[in-house]
């Protein structure tokens, strides 16, 4: 808008458009009539986009002073504007080279289905990102290593001599490899980097923030895993490209990240390959995409660390203490009885010789958990810690107690999903938000309402509350015992506290 010159947004479109990989601008000066046509106002606009934009990367940057609504310097020169000389909107896109050579690029083809009508036929679906391929070329299944030789390349039409990027083709190949949806053939010579931790820009989308340590779905061309923004390293002030300290990203916002996922996913840097180096992330409870990535490179730890064999495994441990693994999740509000009936619960099946441990908020905050505090980033970092410090123990046999308010459903989901089915239990107990600010038992309640404690949930922060827990607790007017007694009638149905190892096998 000629009236208002170089905004905020066009700052962090621009900054957008480069981390893309966008290398051709046109600056638009729109409603250059409502300034009576001023050739200064436009070459200060100019000159003010030029000097915020000199690091951006840009190849070209064409400016072009128009009135949309007459059509000036759009679809036909303006009268207005003699001072100008260069061409319409329309003329300067008909002309200008965008095409990218992603021909010479090196071979990359995500497969997206694998084909198999009958017994005789096996070939793998997609459409190559990048490169070419003719039959009797060498490929490689990237996360794998395994190498074979393109038998044939069929389309619709029949038959294909060579495919190229862009193409939606099925290849065949000699031998029988072993390759699924989401996984990469590639080239031998030139083979994208295969790893678990890698570093990305990322474009925040969503009007809830990006906190790290949450569990997100992130999806590739054709792979899906679950990932975790385990480092925000810092996020970009689009005025001033200043690197700024940040506990999580708002809406619209741009930030470098340390992500982590569930499994190896293949990918080229995004500056190399915009297909191959892209991801979306996927809120995982409303299904809404919330933001996407532009992969830097892999970090190298991810190169460095390797999970190590073990000869003493869950089943042996278990099977010491003659029960089976399971991680007791109580969540619900700041004095709901949690703690109660937790230990409580403890004390009946440890009375029973069972083998276990209590995981308890407060405690945890004294050790572990001490440099957290109760923002939302600190609440998922503070879960994240003890979901996995539950899943080791669970791993050495043990039945885990957890006692934590845990307010947040995508946190909780993020434990179950750390161990295995049918391990993890979650124990709703759900008493009103009324009755607890009536017990009070540390006086937290009536601070949090006289303002006095910040992001105290149920009063300025959020409790979700589980939709389907394993087990749902009403304690009102119940005491704890009798609550102990609901959970004792659970397990002794279900026999979770029994050993059920089929002991015919080995480790």
């Amino acid at each position: 808008d000629a009236r208002q010159g170089v905004l905020r947004q066009t700052r962090r479109h621009s900054i957008i458009a480069s981390l893309l990989g966008i290398r051709h601008i046109v600056l638009a000066v729109n409603k250059i009539d409502l300034v009576d046509f001023d050739q200064a106002v436009f070459d200060r606009i100019v000159e003010d986009y030029r000097q915020f934009s000199r690091d951006l990367g840009f190849q070209t940057m064409v400016p072009i002073p128009m009135s949309a609504r007459y059509g000036d310097n759009v679809s036909r020169r303006s009268d207005s504007m003699e001072w100008y000389s260069g061409p319409t909107l329309i003329e300067h896109l008909e002309t200008v080279s965008v095409d990218e050579a992603v021909v010479e690029l090196p071979f990359r083809f995500p497969v997206q289905y694998v084909n198999r009508p009958n017994l005789d036929f096996r070939g793998f679906a997609g459409t190559i990102a990048s490169g070419s391929v003719s039959p009797g070329d060498e490929v490689v299944v990237a996360k794998s290593g395994k190498s074979s030789r393109v038998k044939r390349i069929v389309s619709y039409g029949g038959d294909l001599a060579q495919a190229a990027a862009g193409q939606a083709v099925t290849l065949v190949l000699d031998d029988e490899v072993e390759i699924s949806r989401g996984n990469m053939l590639v080239s031998p010579a030139a083979r994208p980097q295969v790893a678990d931790q890698f570093a990305a820009n990322i474009v925040w989308f969503d009007e809830h923030a990006l906190l790290p340590g949450r569990s997100y779905i992130l999806r590739t061309e054709t792979d899906q895993t679950s990932a975790t923004v385990t480092d925000l390293k810092y996020r970009i002030n689009v005025n001033d490209f200043a690197h700024e300290a940040a506990k999580s990203l708002e809406m619209n916002e741009v930030g470098i990240c340390n992500i982590s996922t569930r499994t190896p996913i293949a990918f080229d840097p995004f500056a190399e390959n915009r297909t191959t180096g892209a991801f979306i992330l996927i809120d995982r409870i409303s299904n809404a995409t919330v933001g996407a990535g532009m992969i830097l490179h892999s970090l190298r730890r991810a190169e460095n660390i390797h999970w190590q064999s073990l000869d003493v495994g869950k089943r042996v441990r278990a099977d010491m203490k003659n029960q089976r693994p399971a991680v007791f999740w109580f969540t619900g509000l700041s004095g709901s009885g949690k703690s109660t009936i937790a230990n409580l619960f403890e004390k009946k099946l440890f009375a029973t010789g069972r083998h276990t441990y209590i995981l308890d908020g407060d405690n945890v905050r004294h050790g572990l958990n001490r440099d957290l505090g109760f923002t939302d980033a600190d609440r998922v970092e503070n879960i994240r810690r003890v979901a996995e410090v539950a899943r080791l123990m669970a791993d050495a046999g043990l039945i885990v107690i957890v006692s934590f308010i845990s307010p947040f459903s995508a946190e909780r989901r993020m434990a179950r999903e750390l161990m295995a089915d049918g391990e993890f239990i979650e124990v709703f107990v759900d008493t009103p938000f009324e009755e607890c600010a009536r017990r009070d038992p540390k006086g937290l309640y009536a601070r949090a309402l006289n303002g006095e404690i910040k992001n105290f949930t149920g009063v300025d922060s959020p409790y979700e509350a589980p939709e389907n827990p394993e087990i749902h607790l009403k304690t009102l007017g119940k005491s704890a015992e009798e609550m102990v007694d609901a959970l004792e009638h659970w397990l002794n149905e279900r026999d979770i506290a029994e050993d059920q190892y089929d002991n015919g096998g080995g480790i």
